[in-house]
């Protein structure tokens, strides 16, 4: 069983940066792909950004590519995502998922099988 625990976000202005990190029990965490999600109230859940189990190879949705960085530490157990440039339309719960799918087949909730609580960001303009 793989159990999944958010922390970080908050609330930060247009422009500003933040982080959310994950921490992943279990101890295959290198042979998971991890994933960041996002859901505002009304929408559907979104992909984010993925980074497969060494670190090595990572996928952005076109809307935040050049301004979020996620990245992983294997040794600790742990994903982050960085946000920077951070917009309005930014503003939503933000999760981390893991998945055994390689990273090429992981951009949608249903290919992730643990979810974490999520963490709320809110960027005002």
């Amino acid at each position: 069983q793989v159990q999944l625990v958010e922390a970080g976000g908050g609330l930060v202005q247009a422009g500003e940066s933040l982080n959310v990190s994950c921490a992943v029990s279990g101890r295959t965490f290198i042979g998971y792909t991890m994933g960041w999600f996002r859901q505002a109230p009304g929408q559907e859940r979104e992909f984010v950004a993925a980074i497969e189990g060494r670190g090595y190879i990572t996928t952005y949705a076109d809307s935040v590519k050049g301004r979020f960085t996620i990245s992983r530490d294997n040794a600790e157990n742990t994903v982050d995502l960085q946000m920077s440039s951070l917009k309005p339309e930014d503003s939503a719960v933000y999760y981390c998922a893991a998945t055994m799918r390689n990273i090429y087949y992981a951009r949608r909730p249903d290919e992730y099988d643990y979810w974490g609580q999520g963490a709320q960001v809110t960027v005002s303009s």
